[in-house]
């Protein structure tokens, strides 16, 4: 049993590291930039509203579906339990395309394909706390 936990624990972070390949610190100043095609359905900042989407005040290190007034659908949720918090290589395979990432029903369609944009727009989400 030992050795099946092990060996499924490796495989998720050889698949994680793969899919986060092109991770890197972004350029906060250009994200913020890219975040404009984000803000139709998110906020950041003082007094940051829910909107289509979540408030991402304080996303990296946030438990994913962690924003208690928004209502999550269940493949996200389900997601959240698995996971736990958002880090930055999760975000950046998120970003991808978020229904493959969550497996099933996402709100979420909007995608952000180059590796520099979604570098750039985590590197500014960063600059949000709580």
């Amino acid at each position: 049993m030992k050795k099946v936990v092990i060996a499924a624990a490796a495989m998720f972070a050889a698949t994680t590291f793969a899919h986060a390949e092109g991770f890197a610190e972004g350029d906060a100043a250009k994200g913020e930039k890219v975040f404009k095609k984000c803000a139709a359905c998110h906020a950041v900042g003082d007094g940051a509203k829910n909107k289509v989407g979540p408030q991402l005040n304080g996303i990296v290190g946030r438990d994913i579906a962690g924003v208690e007034d928004y209502k999550y659908g269940d493949a996200i949720k389900a997601k959240g339990e698995e996971l736990g918090a958002w880090t930055e290589e999760m975000l950046f395979e998120y970003l991808v395309d978020p229904k493959k990432f969550v497996e099933g029903r996402s709100k979420m369609t909007f995608k952000l394909r180059k590796d520099g944009e979604r570098n750039d727009v985590i590197a500014y989400l960063k600059t949000y706390g709580e």
